[in-house]
């Protein structure tokens, strides 16, 4: 995983589209192989898409209609928390996630990498069956993609959407965009957007992928909860043992606090956020 960097928060428009150069160079997303151009670029080129309509929270947004804004609410309102599992499908480390769920009743978000869903389309296939919610991680993880041009944004997101609802299958789509390390920018926010994908930040990062132990996971939800109610979790991107016994506990002590659990708003426009923090995916980095 030597790609991965920490994400810069603060959000960059990117320039003139590049075209990517021929020559291509291998990296590896957690044991799937994906092809970058020199510096990061992709080897494709699109047309930016420019749908019409305003920012979150805008006067006279359509209903129904996605907002470009980054969402951390839940649908459920109150004191709901929103389960969010990123870096997947993991062979290993997915079904042991699906299965801690069932056992409480809770539905998830799976913010999926889009290599990851094409190597491992009958786990993508679980998750949709016990009715979790799909999310967009783009291709390659890219956690400096804000500083990439929009051509090379725009077929991250869309080229893993299609990977993900290809292997998902059944007309399953995909629902929110995630931007690695929160690395959103307003150009990859309107992309989502007009391709019905809510972009999705979070408000707890339990710091799981660094592997801190168990109860220092459990004791960042319990510590964090009250920024907001979604949490950050992983399935991928390594060992997730810790994950798996933290997600049991912080379930068990979210339903003793008579918390219930949701899914993050779609279509529902949020608070505007400060100027210069609409596109921060939260307060913290994250993977």
């Amino acid at each position: 995983m030597s790609f991965l960097a920490r994400a810069n928060k603060k959000g960059v428009r990117a320039g003139a589209v590049v075209v990517a150069s021929a020559t291509a160079v291998a990296a590896t997303a957690w044991g799937v192989a994906v092809l970058v151009g020199p510096g990061g670029s992709a080897a494709s080129q699109q047309n930016v898409a420019r749908p019409g309509g305003g920012d979150d929270g805008r006067p006279g947004q359509q209903p129904g209609k996605i907002p470009e804004g980054i969402a951390h609410a839940s649908e459920s309102g109150g004191d709901a928390v929103n389960i969010t599992i990123d870096d997947g499908p993991d062979p290993r480390w997915t079904p042991k996630v699906l299965d801690v769920l069932r056992r409480h009743e809770v539905k998830a978000t799976f913010c999926m990498v889009g290599p990851q869903a094409k190597a491992h389309p009958d786990l993508v296939k679980k998750v949709v069956a016990a009715g979790h919610r799909l999310c967009d991680h783009t291709m390659n993880h890219d956690t400096a993609m804000d500083k990439k041009p929009v051509a090379y944004q725009e077929a991250q997101i869309l080229e893993a959407k299609k990977l993900i609802e290809e292997a998902a299958g059944g007309g399953a789509k995909v629902e929110y965009y995630r931007a690695p390390g929160g690395a959103f920018t307003p150009d990859s926010r309107r992309i989502a957007a007009a391709h019905g994908m809510r972009p999705l930040g979070w408000n707890v990062d339990t710091k799981d992928f660094d592997k801190p132990g168990t109860a220092a996971i459990v004791n960042a939800v319990k510590r964090e909860i009250g920024n907001g109610p979604t949490v950050l979790f992983h399935d991928g991107g390594g060992n997730r043992a810790q994950t798996v016994d933290a997600l049991d506990q912080v379930l068990t002590w979210l339903k003793e606090q008579g918390r219930p659990t949701g899914f993050p708003v779609r279509t529902a426009p949020e608070p505007r956020e400060a100027p210069g923090a609409s596109d921060a995916g939260t307060a913290s980095d994250a993977h």
